[in-house]
């Protein structure tokens, strides 16, 4: 008599990773958007997985979809549920003034008071007080200040930043602060990417006599910041008052002739053209725009340049005033979203700027998200490694403890980030309450 057998399945063996991070109410991936920064309705695009998971492995995603499509391939001791939870990229900060010295509190409340940030420049204040106390500060003591900065960020949800130099206007001193964001790099879990702003203001033994300090700028710190390799990108504060079209164009364009990617301060307080520079020199990304033109706006869309807009910034003048963000995204410019962090407008926190962008600029939650990550990556040159969650990309992703991603922007004033995963590695729990030891690379 022949003995029937039930046939079994081969069993395929898992592989096995670091982390699994399993039924998230909505993963927020915005899968896609690498090769260029989103514009138009493509910034509503998200990606969302229901009950969604990620796989991670030496520090990078290695699947992204189900949580039951990832369970079936991969096994990890480390498995975090996010049930009920949103996970998405880590935000990115595409534009600080990290390294720093001193406060600037009294003028806070001189500009409650009504005064404007200009006249409080041309009084010797504003940037320039900070420069004098930067200048006097150690390279310990700046490195000491960025650390603490970081942390903050990084526990709400900041997992990349670009940082600007601006507060040394000198050789040495902007040099200094350069390597301050070096160190800081090399130091912190977070990664932080070199902006040289040498043409951030008029330093005050240069008072009279702008142009020598252009000179200055253009003929020995460009050339010794890109030798030394200290910075990515060159920035210049073109604003009445500041430095004008013409001295602007030329300190990026040495920028740029020495190698550096472009970026422009422009038209924050007045409609002066800097817009229409960003896009004739091939800036990467022009910032503020509170007083852009339509010609100038419409010059970035056609040449893609992305605009960084800075709502707490905008927020901390007290005018009133915002950049235009649904003109441009009619004009098809792509926008990025970043803090502003400095003396000014102290603010550390993206999911504030958001909050920010959708109340004063009408942005929906979808396109700040999107503003805040994939396109925020793209505006300092690092779309290819973050911004999205993708298979081989870094696992650096952030777990919300809300139900879907609409929650940014709706919610503030509260640290929404349950969980942050740098590198592959968990370097913030709420629960847990993580010491800051973790936030080393």
């Amino acid at each position: 008599m022949a003995v029937t057998r039930k046939r079994r399945k081969k069993r395929v063996k898992k592989e096995k990773v670091d982390l699994l991070i399993v039924n998230a109410n909505e993963l927020v991936t915005l899968k896609g958007g690498s090769e260029k920064p989103r514009t138009g309705k493509h910034m509503l695009s998200l990606g969302v997985i229901h009950r969604g998971g990620l796989a991670v492995k030496d520090g990078s995603i290695v699947a992204v979809g189900k949580t039951s499509e990832v369970r079936k391939e991969f096994t990890a001791e480390n498995v975090i549920s996010a049930s009920g939870k949103t996970v998405m990229p880590g935000f990115v900060d595409p534009h600080t003034h990290l390294v720093f010295a001193g406060s600037r509190e009294d003028e806070f409340q001189m500009r409650v008071e009504g005064a404007s940030y200009l006249g409080i420049l041309d009084a010797g204040g504003g940037i320039l007080k900070t420069v004098k106390e930067t200048r006097r500060a150690s390279v310990d003591r700046l490195v000491e200040f960025g650390f603490k900065t970081l942390d903050v960020m990084l526990e709400h949800g900041t997992t990349t930043v670009e940082a600007k130099s601006g507060y040394g206007l000198t050789v040495k001193d902007e040099l200094k602060i350069l390597r301050v964001i070096k160190r800081l790099n090399q130091m912190h879990t977070v990664d932080v990417v070199p902006t040289f702003l040498g043409a951030h203001a008029v330093p005050p033994e240069y008072k009279n006599n702008s142009r020598e300090y252009v000179d200055l700028v253009v003929r020995e710190m460009i050339p010794r910041v890109a030798a030394k390799r200290l910075a990515e990108s060159c920035d210049a504060f073109c604003e009445r008052g500041v430095f004008g079209l013409d001295q602007s164009r030329r300190v990026l364009v040495a920028g740029k002739n020495h190698g550096l990617k472009l970026k422009v301060h422009a038209d924050e307080m007045s409609m002066l053209g800097g817009a229409e520079l960003a896009a004739d020199v091939g800036a990467v990304s022009a910032e503020h725009l509170l007083s852009s033109s339509d010609e100038g706006i419409k010059a970035m869309g056609r040449k893609g340049v992305i605009a960084v807009l800075l709502p707490a910034a905008a927020f901390s003048l007290m005018t009133g005033r915002y950049a235009d963000a649904r003109k441009m995204i009619s004009f098809g410019v792509p926008l990025a979203l970043g803090t502003d962090f400095n003396p000014s407008c102290w603010v550390e926190n993206q999911q504030l700027v958001i909050a920010f962008a959708c109340h004063f600029m009408k942005l929906k939650s979808a396109e700040a998200i999107t503003a805040a990550t994939i396109n925020a990556a793209h505006a300092i040159g690092r779309a290819s490694e973050v911004g999205s969650l993708e298979v081989g990309k870094k696992a650096d992703i952030v777990v919300l403890d809300v139900p879907n991603h609409k929650f940014l922007g709706y919610r503030f004033g509260v640290n929404l980030v349950d969980k942050v995963i740098k590198n592959g590695r968990l370097v913030f729990d709420r629960e847990e309450k993580l010491s800051v030891n973790p936030f080393f690379k």
